[in-house]
């Protein structure tokens, strides 16, 4: 067994998990309409359906929050949370928000219009509904290496920097509101994207005169993987590496939920003061005052100390050590997994695992609903009942290139024998693969169906006369 990084931390304080009998947890998914987001929080015993909000603070973190200043504007936690992000990411201006789509949605508001093209190297679903809501088109152009899931590749989250170029030339650049790229690559398998990438896609934004923003949600991990594969970084801190990174960009969204290791809050920084301006005008709307942005002055506080804290090289080295010790596991077992794992999640190659399972009845959500009726755990499908959509222009369904289930591991939650808990269910429900049925969609909204569809299972022996539901949902 491979050797990992012990945890940096001791526990202080613990919550009781409860592993409820399978007929229980049949009957739950049921009721859940086999939708594991319908799911309620106590019928589960491992989670690992997202990193996102789901992480445990640190003692410094609940302390700050003790001196969060409530003042509705001007709070001295306000000043705290920017003085911190001023050191990080290096940018004139920003705006604290309730989280990242909070941020997303501002941004496309103030710059999307209907018609224009948003490049990325995978936009994950937030930001592809709020650009898709504005009628613009949130275009995907990272390298081929990502859609293969067995090829190595140090920097698999990488732009196409050639297809970028390509599209540019052939939309115009007075078609494209701004650009982005998401570090690390969540839709993608949580894959980095190299410092040289993040360069030349920057120039080549700055050449055609188009803003550049990064999704930065996961910024710290990405600098960590900078520092451990990209030459010329292994002396540098992840503090250097990050002000290096954001450097080239003119702006960035954040969900302080991940990387800020914190329940709630995110942000926006730019560079431009216009755009600063019209973005606060949207913030009021939505949000709240500049200065809080829809967080209390509690959630300010715990952020500026998280952002802090998930630089730090003990951390970072548990925190993808603690992945690449569930990645081990499950490629002892044949588990086929998105390889090189990532940092806050490991993807299993669902489309893979499950090839008698259509990607129209969703591989990914059939084995999350397996794992949990196998083990009470909790994991989401990023495939075709998440990212499938209709082309712009024939109406047909448009499936991911990949059909994957991620393994989300919370910061600072989890111990080793939850992730041997978790492989083993995984090695038992691979055991009876060909017993699993895929789903067929009986509800599901125009945007980010996943988050409310409701499915039920296709008996294996049955195949529908009826046409398929996918489409013809999605334009309720």
């Amino acid at each position: 067994m491979a050797h990992h990084p012990p945890e940096p931390f001791r526990i202080k304080m613990v919550e009781p998990i409860k592993l409820l009998d399978r007929d229980a947890r049949k009957a739950a998914i049921r009721r859940a309409n086999y939708n594991l987001f319908s799911l309620r929080a106590e019928d589960i015993f491992i989670d690992l359906f997202t990193d996102s909000g789901t992480s445990a603070m640190s003692q410094a973190q609940w302390a700050a929050m003790l001196e969060g200043d409530e003042a509705y504007a001007g709070a001295r936690s306000y000043f705290r949370l920017a003085e911190v992000i001023q050191d990080i990411f290096g940018f004139s201006y920003f705006l604290p928000t309730h989280q990242g789509r909070a941020a997303e949605n501002i941004l496309s508001a103030c710059l999307v219009k209907p018609g224009q093209y948003v490049p990325s190297n995978i936009h994950f679903d937030t930001g592809y509904a709020n650009i898709s809501v504005r009628g613009g088109h949130p275009v995907n152009l990272v390298i081929d290496e990502a859609h293969n899931p067995t090829v190595y590749h140090p920097f698999k989250g990488n732009m196409d920097l050639q297809k970028l170029r390509d599209f540019i030339k052939q939309i115009g650049p007075h078609q494209i509101p701004f650009g982005m790229i998401t570090v690390t690559n969540n839709a993608g398998g949580g894959q980095p994207v190299s410092m040289e990438n993040l360069r030349a896609v920057s120039q080549t934004y700055k050449e055609f005169g188009i803003p550049f923003f990064i999704d930065a949600c996961r910024y710290a991990e990405n600098v960590y993987f900078v520092k451990l594969r990209e030459p010329g970084y292994a002396d540098k801190t992840p503090l250097e590496i990050s002000r290096e990174m954001f450097a080239l960009a003119d702006g960035i969204t954040m969900s302080g939920k991940k990387d800020g290791i914190v329940n709630i809050g995110g942000f926006i920084a730019m560079n431009d003061k216009a755009l600063f301006e019209q973005a606060s005008n949207e913030l009021l709307i939505r949000e709240g005052f500049p200065t809080y942005g829809g967080l209390a002055g509690r959630d300010l506080d715990a952020m500026a100390v998280g952002l802090r804290e998930a630089l730090r090289e003990e951390y970072l080295a548990y925190r993808l050590g603690q992945t690449t010790y569930l990645a081990d596991r499950l490629r002892e077992l044949e588990i086929p997994i998105i390889e090189p794992p990532g940092a806050h999640a490991v993807y299993v190659d669902a489309g893979q695992l499950l090839p008698h399972i259509p990607q129209e009845q969703f591989p990914g959500q059939s084995l999350s609903v397996e794992l949990y009726l196998e083990g009470g755990i909790r994991t989401v499908e990023i495939g075709s009942l998440g990212f499938a959509h209709p082309d712009p222009q024939t109406g047909q369904m448009v499936h991911p290139k990949l059909e994957l289930l991620r393994l989300a591991l919370p910061r600072r939650v989890y111990t080793q024998s939850h992730l041997d808990y978790v492989a083993e269910i995984l090695a038992k429900t691979a055991a009876r693969r060909e017993q699993i049925p895929g789903y067929r969609l009986i509800y599901a909204a125009k945007l980010m169906r996943q988050f409310t569809a409701q499915l039920e299972p296709i008996t294996l022996d049955v195949h529908p006369s009826e046409p398929s539901l996918e489409l013809s949902m999605l334009q309720v």
